[in-house]
């Protein structure tokens, strides 16, 4: 428990941390990779070159700052960053390394600001969320050990099948190595892929196929990048070019809290809308309720650029043929000259608060949704606009939830 004074000291620093948050931990980066290179390995290169992953630890802090006074608020955002780190390994070992060059950062920037109390404060603050992480970290690496098949750290994975879904993206069928069986997973989690002979940070792949199986599948889109030494595109384009099957590649076990959660119990419909390669967790959520729950009403959109880029239109085809209960809507913005004649999308545009209104059930349908960052500020303005509650908005995105969030709900 943080102590009262603790809570006001934090309350009252909240304005000028939030204000400074990007340059904080855009200098606790360089602080902690200089002085403790080893932890490097742990922190995606695309996401540092690009500001994500700054940008996401400064939504994060002023998260934990404004709402001091009630941690239990937090428990979301804590579930987000513990699966996070069990995806990577982080062990309890690195919690001082990052507290010592976060106030080391928050002292160089704040300058005067920063006093021994302040300090003390944000240290004792630090030390709280710290502690509250590694136990829940700690309860996920037992589970991810203790069911069948299970295990913790990475484990030796052969490349089955390699299936191009589009001009641009590229599925890997992933059978174990060693002949165990695979754990039981939930629809929306993703792996964790470290590949051998390239010398970068491991990336998560959500799995793009139902559980049940006897592999694991994830899809992975070509990221054009700038150059051969880009981090933007180094992973996905080494997939694309040089993993082939009978490759191997080392997997972390599924992780995410990014799930389904039980609409069916009081019938509600399921809707999921996904912008480019955003469909592959929720392609894998939909295949699951038609052969799971059969009774579930499962509206599924799907927007894209046009049919080259367009993946998994069979599956979705193929869903619609299992299940009565089962819409599908595509929509190209940019269409091929016969896409539309030749039926391989609906219709040219993308997703519209009037197509929302026209479309969509009911407003109390819980909602999946997840693409590029643009795509989802507008879907969640929208669905906000036209009453869907809060509650029933369930998203992933790599970045500060807050960029999404504050896109006016209501």
């Amino acid at each position: 428990m943080l102590r009262q004074s603790t809570i006001e000291t934090i309350k009252t620093i909240t304005p000028a941390v939030a204000a400074n948050a990007e340059t904080i931990t855009r200098r606790f980066y360089e602080l902690m990779f200089a002085g403790n290179p080893e932890v490097k390995q742990y922190f995606n290169e695309a996401h540092q070159h690009s500001g994500g992953q700054q940008k996401a630890l400064a939504g994060a802090i002023c998260a934990y700052f404004s709402q001091i006074d009630d941690l239990e608020s937090l428990t979301p955002a804590v579930e987000i960053i513990a699966q996070k780190h069990c995806s990577l390994g982080i062990e309890p070992e690195h919690y001082p390394i990052v507290g010592k060059h976060l106030l080391s950062a928050i002292k160089e920037v704040m300058g005067d600001a920063a006093t021994e109390p302040v300090l003390g404060a944000v240290a004792e603050a630090y030390g709280v969320l710290a502690d509250v992480c590694i136990n829940r970290e700690k309860a996920i690496y037992s589970e991810q050990l203790s069911q069948p098949g299970g295990w913790n750290g990475y484990r030796p994975f052969v490349v089955a099948k390699k299936v191009p879904e589009s001009r641009v993206v590229t599925s890997f069928y992933l059978k174990p190595g060693d002949d165990r069986p695979l754990p039981a997973f939930q629809p929306g989690q993703y792996v964790t892929v470290r590949m051998n002979g390239l010398k970068t940070s491991p990336r998560n792949y959500s799995l793009s196929d139902s559980p049940g199986k006897d592999y694991f599948r994830i899809s992975v889109k070509r990221e054009p990048g700038v150059g051969p030494d880009d981090p933007v595109g180094m992973v996905s384009n080494y997939l694309h070019d040089q993993v082939n099957e009978g490759d191997r590649l080392e997997v972390g076990p599924p992780c995410g809290e990014f799930t389904l959660r039980s609409p069916l119990e009081e019938k509600k419909a399921v809707v999921f809308l996904s912008g480019g390669i955003g469909v592959t967790p929720l392609i894998a959520m939909a295949k699951h309720l038609v052969r799971e729950m059969p009774e579930a009403p499962v509206y599924f959109f799907q927007a894209s650029r046009n049919s080259e880029a367009h993946a998994f239109s069979e599956e979705v085809a193929q869903l619609g043929r299992e299940s009565k209960q089962f819409q599908s809507l595509v929509m190209f913005d940019k269409p091929l000259p016969g896409d539309l004649e030749s039926g391989k999308c609906d219709g040219v545009g993308t997703l519209s608060e009037e197509l929302l209104r026209e479309w969509l059930p009911s407003a109390d349908a819980q909602i999946y949704f997840c693409g590029p960052a643009p795509f989802m500020k507008s879907a969640y303005r929208m669905l906000g606009k036209i009453g869907v509650p809060r509650e029933n908005l369930h998203f992933e995105f790599f970045g500060p939830r807050q960029e999404i969030e504050s896109s006016i709900h209501g």
